[in-house]
């Protein structure tokens, strides 16, 4: 098959070659873009007198129905063309002829599939952020149906203090909703269309690339020519993004791995989430949170892969550049489907709370209570802080809770103390005495929740 570069070459291609350098079988998904960056293409081209006004229509015409043809399944990528622009370029030249071969007018391969890969990655940075309100929905959706449960919280993985189950499904949102943010960030920043740059210096015909970029949605065009056809920091800052969602979607499934235990036994995920074992009849294992927390490593493995490739290229297109697709493409599609995992698992999860608030009940987690009891007293904290340590080991020896501790007993630590200590001691107090900002206070919790309805819509 005869490539569109060949003028240049007396041998074909070798065959081994071919199937190394070609990109076709996974950047043939950018065709909706690249179509739509074509007829834009064509119609500037028209507008500055280098197509005919019937010519441009000739060509939107038959790429419209070469994008049908591909919907439909009957379009039939060629490997030897190589990618997926040159596979639309052959089939539009073989259904209107000379006026598909003036397409490519003022235009390069270079700038063409960076102009592509922007459009993809616009398109789905907009499908993710309805995908993380998706999720943080169903995460106030629970935080609110369960406002008066009590949970452990953790720090090393040791009891630490008591905090409202709703402050901890809302540490998730918050989680996501930077997420979000960085997403809208690279948005931003990858809105600048590069067709027009062509192969790396420009054009000396006439051309109007800011009009392209207007037509395509861009909030820019390009300021530089090379740097227009070599950046790719926008697929990096995008894989990062996702790294980083990933990242938060790991950490929540990786609390729910511990808290699904039998020894924790604080949730049970719903059994349609859940497989089993060929060998043990009575296992419900909690497959899907594990791949989740698996992929995050797949996803952050796409980006390394990426910085590696980029670290070290020269101006102004590489091949290598080639190699961001598959990278870009994987992230993202492993990212979407944890995150339609996730939202569905959470939304369908039951949690347990009398075996939360049994838990509570280890660990002397009211000892911090009992510290700023005494601070408010005069006492320093450094001094309170021994004072409660000396309580909690006699406590402990004697395997009972700091609020079973008499007055007297406790009054043996600190003479300061009196009866209003039991306001304090015990893990509802814990939680009730709460009041700084953004605390679990049941107040600053109700806050929140307000914040979260009115910022999801609902």
């Amino acid at each position: 098959m005869k490539k569109p570069w060949a003028g240049r070459f007396e041998k074909d291609t070798n065959e081994i070659v071919e199937q190394f350098t070609e990109s076709v079988s996974f950047d043939q998904r950018l065709y909706r873009e690249d179509i739509r960056a074509s007829i834009a293409h064509a119609e500037m081209l028209a507008r500055c007198g280098l197509l005919t006004q019937t010519e441009a229509g000739e060509i939107r015409q038959a790429l419209r129905l070469v994008e049908q043809e591909i919907e439909s399944g009957e379009f039939e990528f060629q490997v030897p063309l190589e990618d997926v622009h040159m596979n639309i370029e052959a089939a539009l030249i073989q259904r209107i002829g000379d006026a598909g071969r003036k397409l490519h007018t003022a235009r390069s391969r270079n700038d063409q599939v960076a102009c592509d890969v922007r459009l993809w990655c616009r398109a789905a940075i907009d499908r993710f952020l309805g995908l993380i309100r998706d999720c943080q929905r169903v995460l106030v959706d629970q935080a609110e149906a369960h406002r008066e449960l009590i949970v452990p919280g953790f720090t090393h993985l040791q009891h630490a203090q008591p905090v409202l189950f709703t402050h901890v499904l809302l540490a998730y949102a918050e989680m996501l909703e930077r997420d979000h943010g960085r997403l809208e960030d690279c948005h931003d920043r990858l809105n600048v269309s590069p067709l027009g740059a062509c192969a790396l210096a420009g054009t000396s015909l006439p051309t109007d690339p800011q009009s392209v970029a207007e037509e395509l949605g861009f909030e820019e065009c390009f300021s530089n020519s090379i740097d227009a056809v070599s950046d790719r920091d926008f697929i990096i800052e995008f894989v990062f993004d996702l790294c980083l969602v990933a990242q938060h979607l790991s950490r929540l499934c990786e609390d729910w791995l511990i808290w699904c235990t039998p020894e924790f036994d604080f949730l049970d995920l719903d059994e349609a989430f859940c497989t089993g074992s060929s060998i043990m009849p009575q296992k419900k294992n909690p497959d899907a949170l594990e791949l989740v927390r698996a992929k995050c490593g797949r996803v952050c493995g796409d980006l390394m892969g990426l910085l590696t490739t980029f670290k070290g290229l020269p101006l102004a297109y590489n091949r290598d550049m080639q190699e961001d697709k598959e990278a870009l493409f994987d992230a993202a599609d492993t990212v979407r489907d944890c995150l339609v995992v996730v939202t569905a698992l959470v939304r369908t999860t039951a949690f347990k709370g009398d075996h939360m608030e049994r838990a509570c009940q280890m660990g002397h987690m009211d000892a911090t209570s009992l510290a700023d009891y005494l601070v408010g007293k005069g006492i320093p904290f450094r001094e309170a802080h021994e004072i409660v340590g000396h309580a909690v080991r006699s406590a402990a020896a004697d395997g009972v809770r700091l609020e079973q501790l008499s007055l007297e007993q406790l009054r043996s630590f600190s003479e300061l103390i009196s009866d209003d200590v039991y306001g304090v001691l015990g893990v509802r107090n814990c939680v009730d005495n709460y009041r700084s900002h953004g605390s679990s206070a049941p107040a600053e919790v109700e806050r929140q929740l307000k914040t979260w309805r009115e910022r999801l819509g609902g």
